[in-house]
């Protein structure tokens, strides 16, 4: 069978979804690729005249699990399609079936999804890779709106603007877990999200990409932190070729384990493939036997959330520094400032430098 990429394009009200969707198409296209779009299945059933917002409980119900089933068959037909193509293809899905839990009790998300012979887990396993759009609604309201999309209810208010943020976090929680989970920032060129997007499908494709380094920070909390993402993270780098980073990273958030097995290889001076797979826990523990001899586990608790659109991620590490608090700006632009939250005090701009790289960071023993 050929291993066709199905990616999820994501986020929360007025992301730019839309837009994005058409430059995938067009952008993959020129390079020779058949591009296969799965649409926005609880769209179809809102025009169709079904609305999450009816007080008919039962109705509400059947709904949602009529949108989980035809989602399945969806995307399991345009897999179908893609498998008979002789050019290479990939697969994006305007959303994935993740997203319907953003909207329901968790109680009735367990029983939709035992209704339809899945799980949570197995339903992330679906997708190769998953790009969570930040809402307008942060960092970017005078760009928010309502004109693109009738059956929305997050209007361009004050509390339609809360209303989106809130539900923006909502559906980014539900993908956590998913090895390939990258959250695409508002940026000031819409132009600049857009093309973060394509780097990341790039990637997906193991497409090389050019080298670039994320702001990295040393920084002190000085206050509280918003609701935010906490896991524990194990990273252990694997015996490998000098032009060649192989990671094995376990992700621990809530007793829930992902493991991810990942290999950077510089192709160039200026340009690098990564490839990354996630792997069984049997798996996970038999390469630990190839773990670099002269590298140290690292051990780090990570706290990931989105302030005024762009993405942080802070990593307090325990081994083998027990010292040290780095935050971590995701794709923002060269160009771009960054919203640095009040919450913390950056102690100093370590960008670029290769002392704070986890790979040298873990030689410190």
């Amino acid at each position: 069978m050929k291993d066709i990429k199905r990616i999820v394009l994501t986020g929360g009200p007025c992301a730019g979804k839309t837009t994005a969707l058409v430059r995938i198409v067009e952008h993959f296209s020129n390079l020779g690729f058949k591009v296969f779009t799965v649409p926005e299945v609880p769209t179809l059933y809102s025009q169709g005249g079904w609305s999450y917002l009816t007080p008919n409980r039962e109705l509400y119900y059947e709904g949602e699990l009529a949108i989980l089933r035809s989602q399945l068959a969806l995307e399991d037909s345009f897999l179908r399609l893609a498998e008979t193509c002789t050019k290479p293809t990939f697969v994006v899905c305007d959303r994935g079936t993740m997203d319907i839990s953003a909207y329901i009790e968790p109680e009735m998300w367990a029983e939709l999804c035992a209704k339809c012979g899945t799980s949570p887990n197995e339903l992330r396993k679906r997708y190769d890779a998953v790009l969570h759009l930040v809402s307008a609604a942060d960092g970017a309201e005078e760009y928010y709106t309502t004109a693109t999309n009738s059956t929305r209810y997050e209007q361009a208010n004050e509390e339609g603007l809360r209303l989106a943020r809130d539900l923006d976090k909502k559906v980014n929680r539900a993908w956590i877990g998913h090895p390939h989970l990258r959250v695409i920032n508002n940026h000031n060129n819409f132009d600049t999200k857009i093309g973060r997007v394509l780097k990341e499908i790039s990637n997906v494709l193991e497409i090389p990409q050019p080298i670039e380094d994320e702001r990295t920070y040393i920084v002190e909390v000085v206050g509280e932190l918003p609701e935010c993402i906490e896991s524990e993270i194990t990273q252990t780098y694997l015996v490998a070729d000098p032009d060649c980073e192989i990671r094995l990273r376990r992700r621990d958030w809530g007793g829930e384990v992902v493991n991810v097995h990942k290999t950077r290889k510089r192709i160039s001076s200026t340009e690098v493939l990564e490839t990354e797979r996630q792997v069984t826990n049997a798996l996970y523990e038999s390469l630990l036997q190839q773990a670099d001899p002269y590298r140290a586990t690292i051990r780090k608790t990570r706290r990931s959330f989105i302030w005024r659109g762009q993405y942080f991620q802070i990593d307090a590490f325990h081994e083998p520094v027990d010292n040290l608090v780095l935050l971590e700006t995701k794709g923002v632009a060269e160009q771009e400032s960054v919203n640095f939250p009040p919450f913390l005090r950056v102690v100093e701009d370590v960008t670029g430098n290769p002392q704070y790289h986890n790979c040298t960071i873990a030689l410190r023993r």
